[in-house]
């Protein structure tokens, strides 16, 4: 039996970048790159050290680098302010009267924020958190909707030092609850509501459920978003807008260690519990700066969008401290994709001149299935750079991304990074590397990537094996917060002093990196080891097929079945003649043993309301033919019951 996760997928296409986009880039050309590749290296001290002092200093480091695996400290000794860095810098220079944030709620309202008012709302909000008893070293847990409200309790925090930890705005009142007895957060800043899919979703009333089993909350701060009834605690809680009126709107930033932790942000845990993944100050903030600007390739000029939800990482590292610390103009949109239709997106990149446009593989193919003609009604000629962030994509949706959204002109920065690590990590940049679908090619400085067998061999090219990081890096995560064991255990077990990933992967001939998903979904089909994303990716390329999850289930002769749900093109519709057309297309593009045992057409995906597709619950559906797991962060419950109609069908 293999114990190396097998590879099948080719792919031949390469896109080099434009002579006139390489001759404007930060990093022009692969002999540039691979200078200080090899520098961040071999003297990493040097060339940290070097993009470290962009940023702002109180005082200076003693030493760049102190690693006893698998704990590391950066800019020893060093001292900063973040917020001073993502703000005051700005404010009180050129960039003043520049656009910080270009917000647009769902129902269209909209507001342009520049870096000086943004500066005088952090310092009036750092006012209020100190007159409401925050000070440094606490927790505040921030659960807002997708405002710039969000971005400026985050630097709030920031400024006096205390630590936020912010939840995702369609999480639970239950994962409140265990974010909080984690953290032991004593303060939580929330709003009335947020909208979603023209819905108000009901913050503070999420909030008061959980304050029902978790009663050590001294103060909650309440942001008037949409102005539906909500019930104030005497006492406890308090109005953003009542507390803002009776402080200054001036506050002399703080100076914290470059260790000082900065934000504690949950993940989910194979045991059930989330794990608190701890990002500090000084590394973080120099890893996200660093990799946003050359990762971006920013100009003064540029007005860039990143469409995640700060409730994730993408939003801490690349809508917050990145964009902010690179005194960027950027785009902040409030609700779903869809609403009132697909060309929402579009009608945003066309009215703000978006130039950088970033966004996760899911709902490219959600755009995909919705039709051409939404993109084709806008002009997208402000777009020079496109991203894509949160899973692999596949192929035949890059193409699309390419094509369609960036008329064939723009580079595509495919980035593969983690909650842990920070900031990206494999990445194309868009001046110099040659672009192929599906691979996120090459590592991002100071980044010693390498695919590893069971046996801590490295694998050779094209051997699919576990995706390990070997030398530490700035923006990684310290510690699992409250639990030292757990993180080693997590991370740093498989292999002695290297990070695991938990990602299946290979690296091809010249060196790119394909990532064929979690460690935890690949199959064992007859003693061989399949990744789920190169099965998904084969079903996509077929020309019906908008968007697949594959999974596994039990089967007694082959260890595991390979089952596979699609969501079809709304030109196409279910047929038992489509169903074995798919089976034998996988069989043909990767070969026999991928082929799905079944087939289930399902009118859409289960998904969290941030993209995620849900496999655990079709692995659980596949299995047992019913869902008894946690569903609360599912964005939409009918999905389930579609599924279950479409394997009876």
């Amino acid at each position: 039996m293999s114990k190396n996760i097998e590879s099948h997928q080719i792919e031949d296409r390469v896109f080099l970048p434009a002579d006139e986009f390489s001759r404007k880039a930060r990093i022009s050309s692969l002999a540039q790159y691979k200078k200080l590749y090899k520098e961040s290296m071999e003297k990493p001290g040097v060339f940290w050290g070097r993009e470290a002092k962009e940023l702002l200093w109180h005082k200076p480091w003693s030493k760049v680098l102190e690693w006893k695996a698998p704990f590391a400290k950066w800019f020893v000794g060093g001292k900063l302010n973040v917020a001073e860095n993502c703000v005051d810098r700005h404010a009180c220079g050129e960039r003043a009267n520049k656009a910080a944030i270009i917000f647009e709620g769902e129902p269209g309202d909209k507001r342009v924020i520049t870096y000086a008012q943004l500066r005088r709302d952090v310092c009036r909000f750092a006012n209020v958190l100190v007159n409401n008893g925050i000070k440094s070293g606490d927790r505040v847990l921030i659960y807002m909707p997708m405002i710039p409200e969000a971005a400026i309790a985050m630097l709030a925090c920031a400024r006096i030092g205390a630590v936020h930890s912010v939840v995702f705005g369609g999480f639970s009142a239950d994962s409140i609850v265990d974010r909080l007895e984690d953290s032991g957060a004593t303060t939580i800043i929330t709003a009335d509501g947020g909208w979603r899919r023209g819905k108000i979703i009901p913050l503070k009333e999420n909030v008061d459920s959980a304050m029902e089993k978790f009663t050590h909350i001294r103060k909650v701060i309440v942001y008037q978003r949409c102005g539906n009834p909500v019930i104030m605690a005497p006492g406890r809680d308090v109005w953003w807008h009542e507390e803002s009126v009776k402080v200054s709107s001036t506050h002399k930033a703080k100076y914290f260690d470059s260790e000082h932790p900065l934000f504690i942000l949950y993940t989910s845990g194979s045991t059930g519990k989330p794990k608190g993944i701890l990002h500090t100050s000084g590394g973080y903030l120099t890893g996200t700066y660093t990799s946003f600007k050359y990762v971006f390739d920013i100009r003064e000029e540029d007005v860039y969008w990143c469409t995640a939800d700060v409730g994730w990482i993408t939003g801490h590292s690349y809508i917050v401290y990145g964009p902010l610390a690179n005194g960027a103009t950027q785009v902040m949109y409030e609700g779903a994709p869809n609403q009132p239709d697909f060309g929402r997106f579009w009608k945003i990149i066309e009215e703000n001149g978006v130039s950088i446009f970033y966004t996760a593989p899911t709902a490219i193919r959600a755009f995909i299935k919705a039709g051409d003609h939404f993109p084709a009604n806008y002009d997208l000629s402000s777009l020079r750079l496109l991203g894509s962030v949160g899973e692999p994509i596949n192929p035949e949706a890059w193409m699309w991304y390419h094509q369609k959204i960036g008329g064939g002109r723009c580079p595509i920065v495919d980035t593969w990074w983690q909650t842990e690590t920070g900031s990206i990590m494999i990445t194309p940049l868009p001046g110099c590397t040659p672009l192929k679908p599906g691979t996120a090619t090459l590592p991002f400085f100071g980044v010693d990537a390498a695919i590893l067998d069971e046996t801590g061999r490295e694998c050779k090219a094209n051997e699919g094996g576990k995706l390990v990081i070997r030398k530490p890096w700035p923006a990684m995560t310290r510690t699992i917060y409250g639990d030292k064991a757990r993180y080693k255990k997590t991370y740093w077990s498989d292999y002695e002093g290297i990070y695991t990933a938990g990602d299946g992967a290979r690296c091809d001939k010249a060196g790119n990196f394909w990532i064929v998903g979690r460690i935890d979904d690949v199959l064992n089909v007859s003693g061989h080891r399949l990744g789920t994303a190169e099965v998904e990716s084969s079903l996509v390329s077929h020309p019906a097929v908008a968007e697949s999850a594959v999974v596994g289930r039990p089967d007694e002769i082959k260890g595991q079945g390979v089952v596979a749900f699609v969501t079809l093109k709304e030109s196409h519709s279910p047929s038992e003649a489509l169903r074995k057309e798919l089976r034998d297309h996988v069989g043909k593009s990767i070969g026999a043993i991928a082929k799905p045992d079944a087939v289930y057409f399902a009118p859409a995906l289960p998904k969290t309301r941030s993209g995620k597709i849900m496999r655990r619950l079709l692995k659980e559906l596949v299995s047992t033919g019913d869902i008894s797991g946690n569903i609360t962060t599912l964005d939409d419950i009918t999905v389930l019951a579609n599924l279950k109609a479409s394997m009876t069908s």
